[in-house]
């Protein structure tokens, strides 16, 4: 089974650090369950260590950077899931569903084999963090393949969405989590853990322009209310869909 993370994972394990504050939002979200699949799954991260963890993952490479512990992982796709109905008591989906080619039947197979909540932190691509500013080529991305808040619901059923602040110093190298630390935008290396960067092909006009700002002030001028703040809303969000009545 080919996939993208094949070949985009390079770096995915040493910068996708799972941060302990969005991890503590996760957990808490999955409440008493005990037996949880994780679709796109990746590495394993935000997987709890106290539960019975059974990992969905398209990408052989991926899998192959899971560490021995890990919950046992499959080489599957989200949109056929091999487990029957209702075989786990809550399921999860972390910054994933943008990658499937069919977001709405990947969420319909989630909502068929889990008995309790389906988890999903995910991106609300009305929102527009300082980056696209420099590079708008992102946000036409977000445009295109994240799925609108009012969908979940629509797939899922009545949904609680909740903001998730990212922290300052977040160790997770996601697409916006560096807000207050803009040079690392600059880093070639850095940028390889955001899959958005592989996608959108050539940003060097402007990330020029960002390096110019940083160099002359003007970012921390025009930004300036950023740099005293402990977190920032960047647009992304928890969804929890119920157990089904």
């Amino acid at each position: 089974m080919n996939a993208k993370y094949d070949t985009i994972g390079i770096n995915y394990k040493e910068l996708r650090r799972p941060d302990h504050r969005i991890g503590r939002l996760i957990s808490d979200a999955l409440g008493p369950a005990q037996n949880i699949l994780n679709v796109g799954a990746g590495t394993g991260s935000y997987e709890p260590v106290d539960r019975t963890v059974t990992a969905v993952e398209p990408s052989r490479e991926m899998i192959r950077k899971r560490s021995p512990t890990a919950g046992h992982a499959i080489q599957a796709s989200a949109d056929n899931l091999p487990f029957d109905d209702n075989s786990f008591d809550a399921s999860m989906a972390i910054l994933t569903i943008h990658h499937w080619p069919d977001k709405a039947a990947g969420l319909r197979e989630m909502r068929r084999v889990t008995r309790n909540q389906v988890i999903l932190l995910t991106f609300d691509p009305e929102y527009r963090p300082w980056l696209t500013d420099y590079l708008p080529q992102l946000a036409a991305l977000d445009d295109a393949q994240m799925p609108r808040m009012s969908d979940y619901e629509h797939w899922l059923g009545p949904v609680e969405v909740s903001p998730v602040p990212i922290p300052h110093d977040c160790s997770d190298g996601f697409l916006y989590a560096y807000w207050r630390r803009p040079a690392a935008y600059l880093d070639e290396k850095i940028r390889s853990g955001s899959s958005s960067f592989w996608s959108i092909g050539n940003a060097e006009a402007g990330l020029e322009k960002l390096r110019r700002d940083l160099e002359t002030g003007e970012w921390e001028r025009r930004y300036a209310s950023l740099l005293d703040s402990e977190s920032y809303d960047a647009g992304y969000r928890l969804v929890v869909a119920k157990a089904p009545r």
